[in-house]
């Protein structure tokens, strides 16, 4: 299987897809790279050569007991694109893999990569402050926490139906739990550095084309709180709004999301 040895001697799995222009897929939060099989599907049969790292502690990837900070998620991704030797890049992320993105661009560059498409984004900042009051205040968080520590599996079944439409079928319930591949104590440490950062000013900083495409019945990350002040930031962005999309769009509306992602891309490919 491959791995990938990142600064601190984490092993870190990753997999990949058809061949072309590379397409590196940055996961959400708890979930590990099979969450993208059927953008693999898509794109790797499309001309893409579709590649995905699990974060350390998900999926195939060493769980080591401290790393689990954006900076950290931003070097492992850095070191395996300088491994991989990987250029012209179309990163895309869902939920959390923003931040991973947004954290690789501004410490380590944007000589490598070509776009990048944000999903579902938890950026620029969740957490509700004076200078932020659109976010969501810390004691919903901790409640959150509180739960997961006393039984998470309650709280994964509960967060289910909202993740998709009343249409999905149960099938693709049921396989949404298995995309879920990470302990109760990684995925405590990824939220609490989630809700403590902040994105705003580095956003700014983006000089590459971006694409943010959001719900707009998303559950998890309200609209207003993650794609629409992203959008306002990042200078050269286009917003797509999906009406009655939830947190879990790339299942919900995949046929649209694809072609919208087509698009995107080749639009960019030629004006480059």
């Amino acid at each position: 299987m491959p791995f990938i040895t990142a600064n601190d001697g984490t092993e870190l799995y990753w997999r990949e897809w058809g061949s072309g222009a590379p397409m590196l897929f940055i996961s959400a939060m708890g979930c590990g790279s099979s969450m993208w099989d059927y953008q693999f599907a898509e794109f790797g049969e499309g001309g893409m050569r579709c590649i995905s790292l699990d974060r350390r502690g998900h999926g195939r990837s060493d769980q080591p007991p401290r790393g689990y900070d954006f900076d950290t998620f931003a070097a492992d991704l850095a070191t395996f694109i300088e491994q991989r030797d990987l250029n012209e890049i179309t990163l895309v992320s869902h939920s959390m893999g923003s931040g991973d993105i947004v954290r690789y661009l501004t410490r380590h560059g944007s000589k490598r990569v070509a776009r990048i498409i944000l999903l579902a984004p938890t950026t620029p900042m969740l957490l509700k402050t004076e200078d932020n009051p659109g976010g969501m205040p810390r004691e919903q968080f901790e409640a959150l926490w509180a739960l997961w520590r006393r039984d998470y599996p309650s709280w994964v079944e509960s967060a289910l139906p909202p993740f998709f439409v009343p249409e999905t079928s149960p099938a693709m319930m049921r396989w949404g739990t298995t995309i879920l591949q990470a302990s109760v104590p990684v995925a405590l440490a990824c939220s609490r550095a989630l809700v403590e950062a902040d994105f705003r000013a580095e956003m700014r900083r983006i000089d590459v084309p971006a694409m943010i495409v959001h719900g707009e019945r998303d559950r998890s990350v309200a609209l207003e709180v993650g794609g629409l002040p992203s959008a306002e930031l990042i200078p050269d962005c286009r917003l797509k709004i999906y009406p009655g999309a939830p947190h879990g769009l790339l299942y919900t509306h995949m046929e649209q999301l694809h072609a919208d992602m087509w698009d995107f891309m080749r639009r960019q490919a030629v004006t480059e």
